[in-house]
């Protein structure tokens, strides 16, 4: 039997089933073993019941982004799995295990041609004294992959050491009937051992990752209203931040949050909220402020399918176009986007880093992808982005709040320092921050605010720039990983391909961007938006060289690295 590099499993139940349980769990296996991967889940808008899949993919190398088929599909039941089926592809190597019971197979199984095998899980789980059938399921795929029992085990006893010895004991017990059951099933793939590691892998989601991110930043106050798929930066901050001395404050709504962490930075306490779509839209009046006010924020968006209330459960990327325009007038801000779980962490730190040394408002734009993903990761690396905010806290005579300077920034006095009196508010102002409608000083602050950021060298970071070759991919955040790879499979064929993943979207980096482009004689755009956004925003605001294809469509459905290969061997 051939190893692969890379195998991938999805397990599909009703809400309720267990299946995300037993995914992630194969997940953490599968990390202390050695081996990469990453865990996404699928599920309707439901509070509870639905569907619900937990997809996971492991491999010997890094991995960012869904495969194109899976190659083992174990379904706990199949009630409304038809619903995502389009996201759930199979084919003719797809092993899929199914219990007789479960209801009838989807079209996404009938029309793959995949090989189906029958195990009456739910009966198993009946003869074990609170059996459940997704420990079943736990026990098939563990002895499929080639996992022993005491391996997959080892983080179901971590989950139930409070919910008591029958619990464990039940669940050991149905670990071993599935490790049993699969005995005589042949999956006929084998993962590629992995490459041996003196450190464990870290396991944590983009949620969690942005979370850290903001701590190693120096974030220390967070005030937000929780709305999915954002939450859990929440639920991670709520009790970390206090061990470094900060808070975490659930605010009644959007509008209450925004503010507050404008007024804690105002008074020194660098802050961060997060929210999605419907949240970002009500934040913006109050962005506008702090971009006025020159009040450093950090507001994380974690996208979600629109407009309004969308599908809450699933990603998309429709949210760049109110992040990078949504303010009224002219209000120079940051917007970044993370490229992968692990990136989260860097991108974060950095934009805080931005926002405290630019005293602007930094926009990450995370999505459900990659916010509810977990994976097993190296240790993020430790960089040395702490915010450096200029503070004024010796003034002798009168203070200019928003005097202007060589870097366009003005040292902020913090409430308190003596001399250090100034009002902050939305109004046009001059230097002083005295209320004025004077021309001469609402265009002198304008240049100001524009300037500082203008000028300001983001150095490397801007982007991620890979490959070489005549044909450019240009993509950005969570499918920064599925081009990668895309462009990596275009290599194995003969086909050099350059991928170039902005970062930092404003403020525009237009030398740097053309340096990139030097020699390309095609580009393909891939985004998940309706309307094409990043590649309007690109053409808006970039001299592209060279003609343009491209490919996008909305969620919920994932954009693949075999797409992605596909559209540039056709381009080509």
């Amino acid at each position: 039997m051939a190893a692969s590099p890379s195998i991938s499993i999805a397990i599909i139940g009703s809400g309720g089933a267990g299946a995300l349980t037993t995914v992630d769990s194969l997940l953490e296996t599968a990390s202390a073993a050695g081996w990469h991967g990453l865990f996404t889940r699928t599920m309707g808008p439901q509070i509870r019941g639905g569907e619900a899949a937990g997809l996971l993919r492991l491999a010997v190398h890094p991995v960012e982004c869904l495969p194109d088929r899976f190659d083992l599909m174990i379904g706990i039941d199949w009630l409304n799995a038809h619903r995502f089926g389009a996201e759930i592809k199979a084919g003719p190597q797809t092993l899929v295990v199914s219990d007789p019971r479960g209801g009838d197979l989807p079209p996404m199984v009938t029309q793959s041609g995949a090989r189906v095998v029958e195990v009456p899980m739910k009966e198993m789980a009946k003869a074990i004294p609170d059996g459940r059938p997704n420990m079943i399921a736990l026990g098939i795929a563990a002895r499929l992959l080639g996992f022993t029992v005491e391996q997959a085990f080892a983080p179901i006893e971590k989950r139930l050491v409070d919910k008591g010895s029958a619990a464990i004991a039940a669940s050991l017990a149905g670990i071993k009937v599935g490790f049993g059951a699969a005995a005589g099933i042949d999956f006929g793939m084998q993962l590629a051992a992995p490459t041996p590691s003196a450190a464990r892998r870290w396991l944590l989601s983009g949620n969690e990752a942005t979370a850290l991110g903001a701590i190693r930043g120096g974030i220390r106050f967070a005030a937000a209203y929780p709305i999915t798929p954002a939450t859990e930066i929440l639920e991670w901050l709520a009790p970390n931040l206090s061990k470094v001395g900060g808070t975490l404050l659930q605010a009644e709504d959007e509008l209450a949050a925004i503010n507050m962490i404008i007024g804690s930075s105002y008074g020194g306490t660098p802050a961060l909220t997060a929210t999605s779509g419907p949240g970002l839209s009500l934040m913006i009046e109050a962005l506008g402020l702090a971009t006025s006010a020159e009040i450093p924020v950090v507001v994380v968006d974690v996208m979600r399918g629109g407009p309004s209330t969308g599908i809450p459960t699933k990603s998309e990327q429709g949210d760049l176009n109110i992040a990078i325009y949504g303010m009224h007038g002219d209000a120079p801000h940051l917007v970044l986007a993370p490229q992968s779980v692990g990136d989260c962490v860097f991108t974060t730190q950095w934009a805080t880093y931005l926002a405290e040394t630019l005293q602007a408002p930094a926009i990450i734009l995370s999505d459900q992808f990659m916010g509810q993903s977990r994976a097993a990761i190296e240790r993020p690396a430790d960089v040395a982005f702490i915010g450096a905010r200029s503070i004024a806290s010796e003034i002798s005579g009168t203070y200019m709040r928003h005097a202007m300077t060589a870097n366009g920034v003005s040292p902020m006095a913090i409430p308190g320092t003596r001399g250090g009196q100034y009002t902050a508010d939305g109004l046009t102002h001059s230097e002083r921050a005295t209320p004025t409608s004077g021309a001469a000083d609402h265009l002198a602050q304008l240049d100001k605010r524009r300037d500082k950021l203008d000028h300001f060298n983001f150095g490397d970071h801007w982007a991620s720039i890979e490959g070489s070759g005549d044909l450019a991919v240009i993509t950005w955040g969570s499918l920064t990983g599925a081009a990668r790879e895309a462009v990596e499979r275009a290599a194995a064929d003969g086909i050099k391909v350059r991928m170039i993943a902005p970062r930092l979207l404003t403020p525009i980096q237009p030398e740097r961007l053309a340096a990139a482009l030097a020699g390309v004689k095609r580009i393909l755009v891939v985004e998940q938006t309706h309307g094409g956004q990043f590649n309007k925003f690109l053409r808006a605001h970039y001299d592209l060289p060279a003609p343009v294809r491209v490919f996008n469509r909305p969620g919920p459905l994932p954009i693949t690295a075999g797409e992605i290969h596909y559209a540039i061997a056709e381009w080509r």
